[in-house]
């Protein structure tokens, strides 16, 4: 009991140092919609020194609509391949979804293709298809509204390449897995009486603090977005110093919301 109270007593003091960078909770009970992050990795290939790809759009197919639906918060632009081997990768897309059932992806390609030789030859790359309907990849897997999903493309630039007889030109014939379309955590969602009085919430494993946000005064909601699964112990911080603080324990799901009841914070 006395560890809890010092515990207490040092979100007390803490959760005012916090104040500016707590984030604020989402106004809904739950998200309609789902995120979905593109990422884009490569295997080495050793063989030439770059390989440089337009990527001018990214675009996804749901269900079986045949209408692409393209991807918001996209990079667009010049990608160098090689960049992006040995477990490296980098951000294409971290996209607002509907959810339901991914079926294809589509990465629309630009004509500046090429890739650099040994002897820091520049050749360019033809891609006749790709920058008419996209470098598709089948997908065919389902999404729920309010969860953040990492999807990791592998471009292989080494299968990718190919030489055109003796005529000293290559063409690009990409060859694209997925190697994982996950979610990368759980959410926690709730609610805090009385609602007229900002509560400040933290989200703590042992003694880290994982996460903190603060309720809105129009609900009394409060939102945790995509933190690691797990157990933990909630902490709430009553601005208005005549309620008490409280605790309670849950458990986060990787994929999942955790939906917790309504905490009723008393004088």
């Amino acid at each position: 009991m006395k560890k809890r109270g010092l515990f207490f007593i040092m979100c007390s003091l803490g959760a005012f140092f916090f104040l500016g960078s707590c984030s604020k909770s989402e106004k809904s009970t739950g998200s309609t919609s789902s995120r979905l992050q593109v990422r884009l990795t490569d295997g080495p290939d050793p063989s030439v020194k770059e390989v440089w790809v337009n990527i001018q759009q990214i675009e996804i197919l749901m269900g079986d609509t045949s209408k692409p639906l393209i991807l918001n918060g996209s990079h667009p632009g010049m990608y160098n391949l090689l960049d992006f081997a040995d477990g490296k990768d980098t951000l294409l897309a971290d996209a607002t979804i509907p959810p339901g059932t991914i079926s294809q992806i589509r990465l629309i390609l630009g004509d500046n293709n090429y890739i650099v030789t040994s002897d820091d030859t520049k050749i360019p790359l033809k891609t006749p298809s790709a920058q008419e309907s996209g470098l598709k990849v089948q997908v065919h897997q389902e999404v729920t509204g309010g969860i953040l999903y990492r999807l990791t493309l592998d471009f292989d630039a080494g299968k990718s390449i190919v030489k055109a007889g003796n005529s000293g030109n290559y063409l690009l014939k990409p060859v694209l897995r997925i190697i994982s379309l996950i979610p990368s955590g759980g959410d926690i969602l709730g609610v805090v009486m009385p609602d007229s009085a900002r509560t400040f919430v933290f989200a703590i494993q042992g003694l880290d603090t994982i996460a903190s946000t603060s309720t809105d005064t129009s609900s009394g909601k409060f939102l945790f977005k995509d933190i690691p699964a797990g157990n933990y112990a909630l902490f709430f911080l009553p601005s208005d110093t005549t309620l008490k603080q409280t605790s309670i324990n849950t458990v986060v799901a990787l994929g999942q919301i955790t939906y917790v009841d309504t905490i009723r914070l008393h004088h």
